[in-house]
């Protein structure tokens, strides 16, 4: 461990001599300072793979070494930099760099944490961060180290060049994301909320979609589900197996999860999936276009048909449209031969953000319609609710420049189906996007996405990614930004 430090505290005073070396442009009135990209691709690539060998996997969480790299980093550039741990060995660091208070804060965050490994699946080492044809392969390359280093980045260049800030802008390196919110998020906003309490946040939740190795489209989370469990259980006489009984609890539970499983709630859209839909059907098929513009309809029948059409072929864009409830772990019985007294199962449900959940539970009731299951919800990670990022903040206004700017393609404000960390800042009242690098759609299919066995990056992709985080900062807390 004492030598792996040493060997983190050399290579970190390397790139602070390399970093000596970057041309700092003079700012010129409002003007920020432009870095030399080239030897920022350089020092950003070193960083990078710097971090993705390092074992943060998840459990157990080992993000101490991480956070000790970037302190290092933050240290040897004067940049204010404090630790905060619920476990000694899972620290949270919070970097600021102070503005002159004409605005609020803007929060850049990231997770240091990644998913465990099976390194037997994995052809290049899971912690190697190998180079190979353009990527870079590694656990947490696209989950979340690449947000990392882009915000580690922004901040060593911000301090490097002395740009004036309109806004303090506050890096939250945080642990647990992947599993294990009370060391990290809940830890921070529970009790050292103070240190990161911002107007904004950047973190992760979009990205950009390439197709063929062309941009199609670039996603900004604005808003996300909110994940809830339901559990019924049903309860009936137990007996031998070759006498079979009317009130058979498992019986009785599997007609109450089909029913569920055929239920379709509600379309509910929103600001966010609204406009997703509308800036959509502008850059697809004509035949696909139609679908989604008919998700808009005020046409039962229209958008009936429309909806029947994702719940079949685009499952994800069926979600999108209302709260969902997915029947996924069923249990009762432990022989062949004994009727059960009891089996249990457990439905996964995802709310809009402004869904009652009791008016929903009291829907689910409707439709399992059978008075003696108990039916209530289960004991989960529940995140809180909040409203969505606004469309017209000078937040996604900021990203949405930089993305025509470095991506040349269509901004689409995204609710995530799935859970981020930053429903606990929105509940807050902070206004938080998520946003993230180009990938390959193919490369999902492939198993090189994110949890995957070959997770991986293209070289070219991460440094765009840092230039386009930069322009975002810049945009929206440098000196003479655009208001609000």
């Amino acid at each position: 461990m004492i030598a792996r430090r040493l060997l983190l505290t050399a290579a970190a005073a390397c790139v602070l001599a390399a970093a000596t070396r970057l041309t700092t442009a003079t700012v010129v009135g409002q003007a920020a300072a432009q870095p030399d990209w080239a030897r920022v691709q350089d020092e950003s690539l070193r960083h990078y793979q710097a971090l993705l060998r390092l074992d943060t996997a998840d459990p157990p969480g080992t993000e101490a070494e991480a956070v000790a790299y970037l302190k290092q980093l933050f240290e040897n550039d004067g940049i204010p930099v404090q630790t905060f741990a619920l476990e000694a060995h899972r620290p949270n660091l919070v970097a600021r760099l102070k503005g002159s208070g004409r605005r609020r804060p803007l929060l850049l965050m990231a997770h240091t944490d990644v998913v465990n490994v099976d390194p037997a699946k994995w052809t290049h080492p899971p912690f190697s961060a190998t180079r190979d044809g353009g990527y870079v392969y590694g656990r947490g390359a696209v989950d979340d180290k690449d947000n990392v280093t882009a915000s580690l980045m922004t901040m060593l260049l911000l301090k490097r060049l002395q740009v004036p800030l309109d806004r303090d802008v506050i890096f939250l390196a945080e642990s647990g994301e992947e599993g294990s919110t009370r060391v990290g998020i809940e830890h921070m906003v529970n009790q050292h909320f103070d240190q990161i309490d911002a107007e904004y946040c950047i973190a992760e939740g979009g990205g950009v979609s390439r197709v063929g190795g062309t941009v199609k489209y670039a996603t900004v989370q604005t808003i996300e589900k909110i994940p809830r469990a339901i559990e019924i259980t049903s309860k009936g006489t137990s007996g031998h197996g070759s006498v079979p009984l009317q009130d058979n609890a498992i019986v009785r539970l599997a007609a109450a999860v089909a029913s569920v499983g055929r239920w379709r709630p509600p379309v509910k859209l929103n600001e966010t999936t609204g406009a997703y839909f509308k800036r959509l059907a502008e850059i697809s098929t004509p035949e696909d276009a139609a679908r989604y513009r008919a998700l808009l309809s005020l046409d039962p029948k229209v958008l009936a048909a429309a909806d029947d059409y994702m719940l079949k072929n685009e499952p994800r864009h069926a979600s999108m449209i209302r709260s969902s409830a997915s029947p996924n772990i069923f249990s009762g019985g432990y022989r062949v031969n004994v009727i059960p007294s009891e089996a249990k199962a457990t439905i996964d449900v995802r709310l809009l953000p402004d869904e009652d959940p009791e008016r929903f539970l009291a829907a689910v009731r409707g439709v399992v319609d059978d008075v003696t299951l108990d039916v209530h919800w289960a004991q989960r990670d529940v995140r809180p609710g909040a409203d969505t990022g606004d469309l017209r903040s000078a937040a996604f206004t900021a990203i949405e420049a930089a993305t025509t700017k470095h991506y040349r393609a269509v901004t689409l404000p995204t609710m995530s189906t799935g859970a981020t960390d930053m429903a606990y800042l929105r509940a807050k009242g902070m206004q938080c996007y998520g946003v993230g690098p180009a990938t390959d759609v193919e490369d999902g299919p492939k198993g090189f996405g994110a949890h995957s066995d070959q997770e991986r990056l293209l070289e070219s992709e991460l440094h765009r990614f840092v230039h386009f985080t930069w322009d975002v900062v810049i945009g929206l807390a440098g000196a003479g930004a655009s208001g609000r």
